[in-house]
């Protein structure tokens, strides 16, 4: 009932809360670590200074970027695993006109066309995937894994290869892009204008769209029940391109951010293995849009602020990795918790 409806919502926070609290706390038990002054020093190590919230703030731009586009593709059922490789791929494509020699002589045209080619590089990369998911009927999950390790390949073939520094292949990366070519940054904060703003406005788009169109309307459509979808005159594979399409694009931009804000130039690791997190992000969302900017904050001050934990508790930072998959399990075990209780015959009812 209507009525009931929010002590439902409620009850279903404070059991997810109770989860992850339960979950966190036993994760850093077993790690040996003392959860208080754990997760005291992840905290300061992220909001500590403005210098390190400024990281934070990086790592939050490609996080809501790629959780953006991730959503669409879960709309109509499909998981884009290879987010990553989108990643790198839009990465790919900013740095190849970020590094053209007409590039220096006008930057902001310069700038402009690296990020519509970032994007566009990731569409395509995804489209890859997605066409051999409608048209060649394999599963997505394996042929996105694929296309991250074709895109890895190719991004240290191009280091290590035709972009090799003069005299030298390093791991560094590539040669760094003009300095006339680097975003603008907000004094202070060491973060780009043109970043943040991309970011907000990829999350407004993405509650527009999912919520408030007919595009999104048709996702669901597909993505809730194809057979019926199929009779109103919805065919399936075109829509499933098309979110592969934006969520390609999303995370392409997200690369192509990477590589003109924060490296300036390409390197092996320039992904930071924000396309798997960002699938933590939306799954920790509950596969809506208005929660992710807040869960995507919470996410990259965590991997921030764990980089305290080996100068200080002799912890090894990666145990921000196990922390937030282990906050995904609690919140899938909260939910299959829940479900249950409410099943037929077990005493539940409708909230």
């Amino acid at each position: 009932m209507p009525q009931a409806l929010p002590g439902g919502r409620l009850a279903q926070g404070l059991l997810i809360a109770a989860a992850v609290g339960c979950f966190t706390i036993l994760v850093l038990l077993a790690a040996g670590a003392p959860p208080l002054a754990a997760l005291g020093h992840i905290a300061l190590g992220a909001l500590g200074s403005w210098s390190k919230f400024s990281h934070v703030l990086k790592a939050w731009i490609p996080l809501v970027l790629c959780a953006c586009g991730l959503l669409f593709t879960f709309r109509v059922n499909l998981w884009n695993i290879g987010v990553e490789g989108q990643v790198l791929a839009g990465a790919i494509c900013a740095s190849a006109v970020l590094r053209s020699e007409t590039a220096a002589a006008a930057p902001p045209l310069a700038i402009a066309l690296a990020l519509a080619a970032a994007a566009g590089g990731g569409a395509m990369w995804a489209a890859i995937a997605g066409m051999l998911r409608t048209r060649g009927g394999g599963n997505e999950i394996f042929a996105g894994l694929g296309m991250n390790f074709v895109a890895q390949g190719g991004v240290l073939w191009l280091i290590f290869g035709p972009w090799r520094r003069p005299g030298v292949a390093s791991m560094s990366g590539t040669e760094p892009f003009a300095t006339v070519l680097w975003l603008p940054q907000i004094a202070g904060l060491r973060v780009s204008p043109v970043g943040l703003a991309l970011a907000l406005l990829a999350v407004a788009s993405t509650i527009v769209l999912l919520q408030r169109t007919r595009l999104g309307l048709r996702l669901r459509a597909v993505g809730g029940n194809p057979q019926a979808a199929l009779l109103f005159g919805l065919r399936t594979e075109p829509w499933m391109m098309t979110a592969m399409g934006f969520s390609g694009g999303y995370a392409g931009l997200a690369g192509g951010l990477q590589a003109a804000d924060v490296y300036h130039r390409l390197i092996p690791s320039i992904s930071s293995n924000y396309g798997y997190m960002a699938l933590l992000v939306v799954m920790l969302s509950a596969y809506r849009a208005v929660p992710v900017p807040a869960v995507a904050l919470f996410f990259a001050a965590l991997a921030m602020g764990s980089i305290q934990l080996p100068m200080v508790l002799q912890i090894d930072s990666s145990l921000s990795g196990v922390i937030q998959g282990a906050m995904v399990l609690a919140v899938l075990a909260a939910g299959a918790w829940r479900a249950r209780l409410k099943a037929p015959g077990r005493g539940g009812g409708d909230d």
